[in-house]
């Protein structure tokens, strides 16, 4: 562990990166009695990490099922087991919801899976899905001490079994707490306005959740493919919600079905989680051309079919180049490849090292069929008399000096230009917050530098009573973090209404 992993609270102890302290679990924590045994029987240095079991990449072109499967029993109690429940937890560190890890972990390694999915869910209104999507190789795996010497603990596998578990043995419930009197609007039922709604709902409060598309979930339903997160498991989340007395109002646009004003006078506070869909677009001559298409748009249609309202573009037979190498650029590569693209090319300006996807996407991406080329940027789309995209014009890159942040930025080899054949050109070049409607009520409410919206310590906005959280303020980032600002947001407006703040 490097020391610029880890942020030291006052009096030595971890902290993480806002600052919280992370207790260390001691031996005599009531969830760690079982951590003698089965270090006994279950050394770490003699037991190798094991993946879950993953669909035959053949198979899995074929369909949109989820491509990791559960370990059994006894492999996910000895993997757990590998955790050597280290004085100072660095995997919290990892987690930006500070989940108690080893705790689950070491009632994991007893085979007391409903105790330790219960712990999981103290952090987490949505584990199972952030067992799903998270990187955890840059999150709780990439801070896990094994690393010094082994390989990590599956976290996010072994969560992803322990809630799995739950919900087959009646370990997920959704009991109604006591009305306080109070109510709040959630604007977006992506995972920030679902964990703020959440969050509310098991302190008293009455919540409503606005959304503009016909089916709730945000991203999470809208923009992941189903061989990552399968549809019916964010259902099933949903349906907890809703009975635990959250209300879903679909097909309103706040700003235009509702004005943001109506709420602020029926509701005793207001939280904007309406994420980040605002695309990068391609600037470059030939950019409108048929067939070029901005990867959300893509996935959507491809997500939801005709109830989208988004086009959808044919690209069976069809050679398709993902312009981008983040995640989003990953699910579009595989998605092509299961809609029986020809070939699915994926091109980015930096080289592979430099690849901003989760490493796990970029592997399975290769193993189903996807071809990368690294060190190259479009120039031009080139198109046939119909108006139709048939090639790119691409340039060779290379890295320049560093900058005053020591970043080395990639810029076009002068002369460097050659073409590869384009029928579907879906540029991921990433995500803004989602603007405001064009609307005067909006105007108080202050941007920050990235274009989102500003927030203080409690996730309260420029104006009183309404909060905001994930992308809506940060930009498109990852699930987890929306879940943590959800939280925030909860417990700021909380404090608001409570008089507290």
């Amino acid at each position: 562990m490097t020391a610029s992993r880890v942020n030291i609270a006052p009096g030595g102890l971890p902290a993480s990166a806002d600052g919280a302290v992370i207790v260390p679990l001691h031996q005599d924590h009531p969830n760690a009695s079982g951590l003698a045994t089965s270090a006994q029987k279950y050394a770490w240095h003699s037991l190798s990490r094991e993946e879950p079991p993953k669909r035959d990449a053949k198979e899995r072109q074929a369909d949109f099922r989820e491509i990791y499967q559960l370990f059994d029993l006894e492999t996910v109690k000895a993997q757990a087991a590998r955790c050597i429940q280290c004085a100072m937890p660095f995997c919290r560190l990892g987690c930006p919801l500070s989940s108690r890890i080893p705790e689950w972990l070491a009632l994991v390694a007893e085979g007391r899976f409903l105790e330790a999915a219960e712990i999981s869910q103290e952090t987490s209104s949505m584990p199972e899905i952030c067992a799903r999507v998270c990187p955890q190789e840059r999150l709780c795996e990439g801070a896990c001490l094994l690393l010094e010497r082994a390989e990590p603990v599956p976290i996010g596998a072994i969560e992803k079994f322990i809630n799995e578990f739950a919900f087959e043995h009646g370990g997920a419930t959704a009991a109604r707490v006591m009305p306080n009197g109070k109510s709040v609007a959630v604007v977006g039922s992506g995972p920030a306005g679902i964990s703020c709604a959440d969050a509310l709902a098991k302190l008293g409060y009455a919540v409503t959740v606005f959304e503009a598309k016909p089916r709730a979930g945000g991203l999470l339903v809208n923009g992941i493919p189903s061989f990552k997160l399968q549809k019916e498991v964010v259902d099933r989340r949903l349906d907890l919600l809703m009975r635990r007395g959250i209300i879903f109002r679909h097909h309103t646009t706040i700003g235009q079905d509702l004005p943001l004003a109506k709420l602020l006078e029926e509701y005793d506070a207001v939280f904007l989680g309406r994420g980040a869909q605002h695309a990068r677009k391609l600037d470059v001559p030939g950019g409108n051309l048929k067939g070029s298409c901005l990867a959300l748009d893509f996935l959507i249609a491809q997500n939801l079919g005709p109830a989208s309202n988004y086009p959808s573009v044919p690209i069976e037979g069809r050679q398709v180049v993902v312009l981008g190498g983040g995640d989003t650029a990953m699910d579009c590569l595989r998605t092509a490849i299961r809609g029986g693209a020809r070939k699915a090319t994926c091109v980015y300006r930096r080289n592979e090292t430099h690849l901003p996807a989760s490493h796990r996407e970029y592997r399975n991406a290769l193993e189903e069929g996807a071809e990368f080329l690294f060190m190259a940027t479009p120039l031009e789309l080139v198109g046939n008399p119909q108006g139709e995209v048939t090639q790119i014009r691409l340039a060779r890159t290379e890295f320049g000096e560093p900058d005053a942040q020591g970043l080395r930025q990639p810029h076009a080899v002068p002369g460097s230009d050659f073409f590869i054949p384009a029928e579907v050109v879906l540029v991921a070049f990433g995500l803004d917050p989602t603007p405001f409607p064009d609307s005067p009520e909006w105007l108080d409410i202050q941007v920050n530098e990235l274009g989102g919206v500003a927030v203080d310590e409690n996730q309260m906005t420029s104006v009183p009573k309404v909060f905001a959280g994930g992308a809506q303020v940060n930009g498109a980032n990852l699930v987890v973090y929306a879940v943590r600002d959800g939280y925030r947001a909860a417990a700021g407006i909380h404090r608001y209404l409570s008089g507290k703040a």
